[in-house]
């Protein structure tokens, strides 16, 4: 029986991987990938030929699930997406659990994170941290009330850039002026982190024509 290889992959310098990483994508003879485009990128960047590239995303995950589960019968299979570890935010935990239930041993590579690289360039405690994904588009508001509860937290989210500043703002009606930090287009050329209070932070995109690329949304909440 083979094994599913849970592989991080870079989230935005193509240089941040790891060379285990590497060592499992020319090995293996099958990716499941998010977006095969993305992931010829990466393997075209490595010189890695050859593979047989599954297309793994949502929502046809369940559809694919049963073909990866025949190919782990006999060989071994690589599990990727677009940018980071997989199953964060990112397809990938329906068949982790898939392959947990048929006694399918799946070995977890470390690597690249968004989540864990903003948190720690943010400045902000992350002794006690929460990751929240991306918030509902309805009932954001109500979304973040039922966190006030959660005392000396720092919370970790992704948002879109066309929400990030509506999303700021709401943060600011349920829990005031809070420590914030906004990193966008991590590990890229373009790489930023504004810091500040929330207010100091909303004004410096307030006054910008727009907000341009990946966002991750970190705050502190304090007792």
């Amino acid at each position: 029986m083979g094994k599913l290889f849970v592989v991080p992959t870079p989230i935005g310098n193509l240089k941040d991987i790891t060379l285990r990483a590497l060592e499992v994508l020319k090995e293996v003879n099958y990716i499941a990938c998010e977006d095969t485009r993305r992931t010829k990128i990466l393997l075209n960047h490595y010189e890695i030929k050859g593979k047989k590239l599954i297309p793994y995303y949502e929502p046809k995950e369940e559809k694919q699930i049963p073909r990866i589960l025949k190919i782990l019968e006999k060989e071994d299979v690589a599990l990727v997406s677009d940018a980071g570890t997989p199953a964060v935010s990112d397809p990938g935990y329906r068949l982790i659990r898939r392959c947990v239930e048929e006694g399918i041993r799946v070995e977890v590579l470390p690597g690249p994170s968004a989540v864990i690289t903003a948190l720690v360039g943010s400045g902000l405690p992350t002794d006690r941290f929460m990751f929240l994904g991306f918030p509902p588009k309805k009932g954001t508001k109500g979304f973040f009330e039922e966190l006030k509860a959660c005392e000396d937290t720092t919370f970790v989210l992704f948002e879109s850039p066309k929400r990030v500043l509506k999303t700021l703002r709401l943060i600011g009606e349920v829990f005031g002026e809070v420590g914030v930090c906004v990193a966008r287009e991590l590990t890229k050329i373009h790489e930023e982190y504004l810091r500040g209070t929330l207010s100091e932070v909303l004004g410096e995109l307030e006054g910008r024509e727009s907000v341009k690329g990946e966002v991750v949304l970190i705050f502190r909440v304090r007792s």
